[in-house]
């Protein structure tokens, strides 16, 4: 497959994944143009062995982190404008966006590589065939991987609820 195909077939993947990771739209744009770069420069390392979309995953995953990294940011979202407006159907939004804020703070916790199976999961789409196959493992390890993730994050979740209720 050539590059221009990769990137037509795969580039609106990558950038909801790393927009899932980010939060941020512009960002995401960046880091998927700035992970195509790095494909078409490392095209011959792919041995085609691996799911592509998990490779490139891989590459954009490692993209965002090193910028992150680089830079010393804190990506996430400005919750204070979305306040002004209280109607219900913002309001059910803003509890939904604080849901979905809370699972992935407490996925970016999770030891590797219960973190990483999670990510691909939720955040790149990926079965579990393209999971184990790409952490050479096999597919009911990513599962069950993939399953004590998600009771890690649950179980926090509810002891954060827990907490909150004591007060």
């Amino acid at each position: 497959m050539d590059i221009e195909t990769i990137y037509r077939k795969y580039f609106h993947d990558v950038f909801l994944y790393i927009r899932a990771l980010s939060g941020n739209e512009s960002l995401s744009e960046e880091i998927t143009q700035e992970t195509f770069m790095k494909v078409i420069k490392n095209i011959e390392q792919f041995d085609g062995r691996k799911d592509i979309r998990a490779w490139l995953f891989t590459i954009a995953k490692n993209t965002y982190y090193r910028y992150c990294r680089r830079n010393r940011i804190f990506v996430g979202e400005d919750f204070m404008e979305t306040l002004q407006d209280t109607s219900p159907g913002v309001v059910d939004q803003i509890v939904i966006d604080e849901t979905v804020q809370r699972v992935k703070h407490y996925a970016d916790l999770l030891p590797e590589p219960y973190r990483k199976i999670f990510h691909l999961r939720i955040y790149g789409n990926l079965s579990f065939e393209q999971i184990g196959n790409c952490c050479h493992k096999s597919a009911g390890w990513a599962r069950v991987t993939y399953h004590r993730a998600r009771r890690m994050i649950q179980k926090e979740l509810g002891q954060e609820e827990l907490s909150n209720g004591k007060d």
